[in-house]
C-alpha cells in the first residue's frame, strides 16, 4: 500500500467499505485516477483494495485538507458525514461532491422506483421486485439492499431498477428524476447525524426530485411532499381511501385490501404477518401500479411472499409462546410498528438495546402500555431505555442475547409472543444486525 502525503488531483473516494470498493470498480472502467481517504486506520475493504488496486494511493487516518481541497471530484460514501469539517469546507470552495446513487441515476435509460423511508424499506423494495418479476418484468432490486448499484453498470441494463435509498445517500443525490418515489414514513432515527427530524425530514425528500410519479402514505404525513403539479400522485393507507387510492375494507366482517374502494383481496391472503405489513402490502400495491406493474401478478405476489430474514420473521412455537426475530428493526419507529403489528393485549416480551443512535424511547411507551408484558433490555443504551421505560413497564436488564432469551421463556406464558426488535443498533455487541438476528434464532433453537 502507498500513503499519499502529497496535494491530490484527480477523483477522491472518501470512505471505504462496500460504497467505497464499488467507487473503485466504477472509477477503473471510465479509467479515471484517484485517490482513496478514509478517517480509520484499518477501514473494511482495504485488503481487497490493495489487492486489487495496488497502484492506488491511500490516506488513512486523519484528513489531509488539501487532498479534498484539490479534488476534481469527490465520491462519498454514505457513512460519511458530509458535517465532517474538511468536507463543509471543500462545500464551500465548491468541488463537486457526488454519491452512488446520483452517478447510477445519471448513467442508465431504464426506470427508477425509488424507495425511502424509516422503516420497511428492504420489505417494500423487495415485494415490489417479486412483482416486477410476477409480472415477467426484468427487473432488478439494489440501492442499500443487494448490489452495489454501481455495480450493475457492468452489466446488460434492466428493464426496470427498484432502489431502497437511505438519507445517507440522497444527501449526495441531486439528480434522481425516479419514475416513480416514495417516502413511506418518517420517524426519528440517525439523530446521532442529523441536527433535528426536520434535517432527517429534508434528506429524506431530495428522493422526489425530478421524479415522474409520487406515493404518499396518507397515515403519515411527513411523507407527504410538496411537488409541482406536472407530478401524479397515488396514495394508500390503511384507512377505506378515496377514489383512485388503495387501503382497506370492511365486508361482512372481514377485511380485504382495495383500490378505488372496490376488493382486490383478502388481507388474510396476505403472508406477511401483522397490521403493518398491510401497510407495506398497500405501498407495494400503490408503487407498482404507479409503475405500470399488472394488478394479478402483484395480488399473487402477496400471496406468496413470506418476508425477509430478520424483519418480524417468525421463528419458532415452543410451549404456545412464539418467537418473532425484528433484528433489523433498528430504531424506534421500527420496534413501534412490530408491537402495534404482532401484538395482542399484553402479551408482548419485548427484548431491545444496543445503540440508540439518539432515539427517543419514550415513543414506545403507548405500544408497551397496549401489548407489553415483559421488557428486556441489553448493550450500549440498555440504562437510556430502562430510564424511559420502567415505570410504565416491568424492566429486566441483561447482559447477553442468550441471558434475555432464557429469561423471556421463563417468564412467557401459552399465548405470549416473545418479540426481538432492539429498537437500536447492534454495532455494540454484534458485526450487524444479521449477526444479532441469527444469535437470537440460534438461543431460540436452545430452548427446545
Amino acid at each position: 500500500m502507498q500513503v499519499n502525503t502529497t496535494q491530490q488531483q484527480g477523483k477522491v473516494i472518501v470512505g471505504l467499505g462496500q460504497t467505497g470498493l464499488s467507487y473503485a470498480r466504477y472509477l477503473r472502467s471510465q479509467n479515471e485516477m484517484f485517490t482513496v481517504v478514509d478517517s480509520r486506520k484499518n477501514p473494511p475493504g482495504l485488503q481487497e483494495l490493495n489487492e486489487n488496486f495496488p497502484e492506488v494511493e491511500v490516506e488513512l487516518g486523519d484528513f489531509n485538507v488539501n487532498t479534498f481541497l484539490n479534488a476534481t471530484e469527490l465520491l462519498v460514501s454514505p457513512g460519511v458525514d458530509l458535517r465532517e469539517p474538511v468536507l463543509v469546507k471543500a462545500i464551500e470552495q465548491d468541488v463537486p461532491i457526488t454519491g452512488d446513487i446520483n452517478i447510477f441515476a445519471q448513467k442508465i435509460n431504464s426506470p427508477i422506483i425509488a424507495i425511502t423511508g424509516s422503516n420497511a424499506k428492504s420489505t417494500v423494495v423487495s415485494l415490489l421486485g417479486e412483482m416486477a418479476l410476477q409480472a415477467g418484468i426484468d427487473a432488478v432490486v439494489a440501492g442499500n439492499i443487494g448490489k452495489p448499484v454501481l455495480d450493475l453498470l457492468n452489466e446488460d441494463e434492466h428493464k426496470l431498477y427498484v432502489l431502497e435509498i437511505s438519507s445517507f445517500q440522497l444527501e449526495t443525490t441531486s439528480a434522481l428524476g425516479a419514475e416513480v418515489a416514495c417516502v413511506l414514513n418518517v420517524s426519528a432515527d440517525h439523530m446521532d447525524r442529523y441536527d433535528s427530524i426536520q434535517d432527517y425530514h429534508s434528506a429524506k425528500h431530495r428522493i422526489f426530485q425530478a421524479c415522474k410519479k409520487a406515493v404518499i402514505n396518507r397515515d403519515d404525513p411527513l411523507s407527504n411532499a410538496l411537488l409541482p403539479d406536472s407530478v401524479k400522485r397515488l396514495q394508500y393507507g390503511l384507512g377505506e381511501g378515496d377514489i383512485n387510492e388503495f387501503g382497506l375494507v370492511e365486508e361482512q366482517g372481514e377485511t380485504y385490501l382495495a383500490f378505488n374502494q372496490q376488493v382486490l383481496m383478502p388481507a388474510a391472503d396476505v403472508k406477511i404477518a401483522g397490521r403493518h405489513n398491510l401497510s407495506n402490502a398497500l405501498a407495494a400495491l400503490a408503487i407498482g401500479h404507479a409503475s405500470g406493474l399488472n394488478m394479478q401478478s402483484m395480488l399473487q405476489t402477496l400471496r406468496q411472499f413470506s418476508g425477509l430474514p430478520h424483519r418480524c420473521q417468525w421463528v419458532a412455537e415452543i410451549a404456545g409462546v412464539n418467537y418473532y426475530n425484528d433484528s433489523k428493526g433498528t430504531n424506534v419507529g421500527a420496534c413501534n410498528a412490530a408491537l402495534l403489528g404482532l401484538g395482542k393485549v399484553n402479551n408482548v416480551i419485548l427484548i431491545a438495546g444496543g445503540q440508540g443512535k439518539g432515539g427517543d424511547f419514550s415513543m414506545l411507551e403507548a405500544a408497551l402500555k397496549a401489548h407489553g408484558k415483559l421488557l428486556i433490555v441489553l448493550g450500549e443504551d440498555a440504562d437510556q431505555i430502562e430510564l424511559a421505560l420502567d415505570k410504565i413497564i416491568k424492566t429486566y436488564k441483561v447482559g447477553s442475547l442468550q441471558e434475555a432469551v432464557m429469561l423471556a421463556s421463563e417468564q412467557a406464558k401459552t399465548g405470549d409472543t416473545v418479540l426481538l426488535s432492539p429498537a437500536c443498533a447492534s454495532f455494540d455487541m454484534f458485526e450487524n444486525y444479521k449477526e444479532r438476528g441469527e444469535e437470537f434464532i440460534q438461543a431460540v433453537g436452545a430452548l427446545h
